[in-house]
């Protein structure tokens, strides 16, 4: 028993204190528990399995409320002190204006790799038409009907950005308004004396801190949860569902990739450090994103990153981090452009170039303002869906595998605030006055 014994000391002095490294245990304990407990097998009955995994997804569940229940106050607090610690509102016009055309312009770029992964792989030709009714037990979650607007009603869409209750903003998850006001918070806050500002500046930073700790209490359970989550996922599906999804899981997979790719271009070009030394700063960082698939739960760790391992002022990166978590959504466009192309021919539905630019332009937009928690990139698609003709019922098919594919995404929308950081920082001057704290 001694060796056994060396061999499980061993594997806890490793896992401790390695949160990823315990959510992919977790992770692959799932598969295998979902897969016994799955109805290929038939060792356990349907009713007894729908007990045991409604009970094991109980923390995940639990993760899941405390994520969005904290999202939004930890967003304002950091944008609001975020822009209210700079000095110089030119260099924040400056670093904002960077910040939103390098976002656009990686956002438009997914979305067109996702159209061009999916017309080229095809990985909807995989799959019957007919196990869709294998996964009605999904159901889909409800479908806006919302359409591009017309002309003459865009400037009402725009001002219906601004939040008339900011209050009610917050109660309904509607991030691009709570954006809107924390900014505006902000810049008044700059505007008026500093001995007059700074009562309600401390009172956000310890709504900061203790929006931190419930986040921290959130990843104690986190490999319980994605153990719960994924067990569930597993055997409420059959093998023959997943293997016929496995050729889009494949493609929205190596479309992420490709994004990594173009980010690391980016920082190959900007020349700021190596490679492999940024990405061996950033790993924990992308690890924890995968496993919350939740870009606002790894914020402060973001942050941490950013200003301490890659030296990125404090002006720049708590602005751009907390504002980055909620419209920087590059994995999330080339998701729903992937996931749109899929249903497509799942569906043999035809698009023409007018459809691909809706997806492009709709992908976009629905992404910017997202909600930073697990799923939301499931319920944002439907926008898409109805837009080209494609049938609702093509989300329930979705939600098989999107719990994994959150995952990877939010890891590549973590990426993408880290690099866009890196472009703010190396684009606006060293001698420009950034930070007042007031601390």
């Amino acid at each position: 028993m001694q060796p056994v014994k060396r061999l499980s000391d061993r594997l806890e002095s490793l896992v401790a204190g390695r949160l990823w490294l315990k959510v992919l245990i977790a992770l692959g304990l799932g598969i295998l528990s979902g897969l016994i407990l799955g109805p290929d097998l038939g060792i356990i009955e349907p009713d007894t399995v729908k007990v045991i995994t409604a009970w094991l997804a109980l923390p995940g569940q639990i993760f899941l409320v405390l994520i969005q229940m904290i999202v939004v106050p930890l967003v304002v607090a950091s944008i609001v002190r975020g822009l209210a610690a700079n000095n110089n509102p030119q260099a924040l016009k400056k670093i904002g204006l960077i910040a939103l055309i390098f976002i656009l312009f990686t956002t438009v770029m997914a979305a067109i790799i996702g159209i061009g992964l999916g017309q080229l792989i095809q990985p909807g030709s995989h799959l019957q038409l007919a196990v869709l009714t294998n996964t009605a037990e999904f159901g889909a979650p409800p479908v806006s009907t919302a359409a591009f607007p017309a002309l003459d009603q865009l400037p009402e869409k725009m001002l219906s950005l601004l939040p008339k209750n900011p209050l009610a903003s917050m109660v309904s998850g509607e991030m691009l308004q709570v954006i809107l006001f924390a900014a505006v918070l902000g810049f008044a806050l700059i505007s008026i004396p500093k001995k007059q500002a700074q009562p309600l500046f401390d009172l956000l930073g310890a709504l900061q801190e203790v929006s931190i700790r419930v986040v921290s209490w959130a990843m104690r359970i986190a490999p319980l949860a994605v153990f719960g989550l994924i067990t569930k996922l597993v055997s409420s599906l059959g093998m023959e569902v997943l293997t016929g999804m496995l050729m889009y899981v494949m493609t929205v997979i190596l479309g992420l990739l490709l994004l990594v790719f173009m980010y690391a271009l980016v920082i190959k070009l900007s020349g700021q450090l190596p490679l492999r030394l940024f990405f061996a700063k950033v790993r924990e960082l992308l690890l924890l994103a995968f496993s919350t698939s939740s870009s606002a739960a790894v914020m402060p760790l973001t942050l941490e990153v950013t200003e301490n391992k890659l030296n990125i002022r404090s002006g720049i990166a708590r602005f751009l981090v907390p504002l980055g978590a909620t419209i920087n959504m590059t994995g999330t466009a080339l998701y729903q452009s992937i996931a749109t192309v899929f249903l497509a021919q799942v569906f043999q539905v035809e698009l023409g170039l007018t459809s691909y630019a809706f997806i492009i332009t709709m992908a976009v937009s629905a992404s910017i303002g997202s909600p930073a928690t697990p799923g939301a990139g499931i319920v944002i698609l439907s926008l898409v869906l109805e837009g080209v003709g494609i049938p609702a019922a093509g989300i329930a098919l979705l939600l098989g595998v999107d719990r994994i594919l959150d995952m990877c995404r939010t890891s590549v929308n973590v990426l993408g605030d880290v690099v866009t950081c890196l472009i703010a920082e190396r684009l606006i001057p060293v001698d420009t006055d950034l930070i007042n704290t007031g601390e």
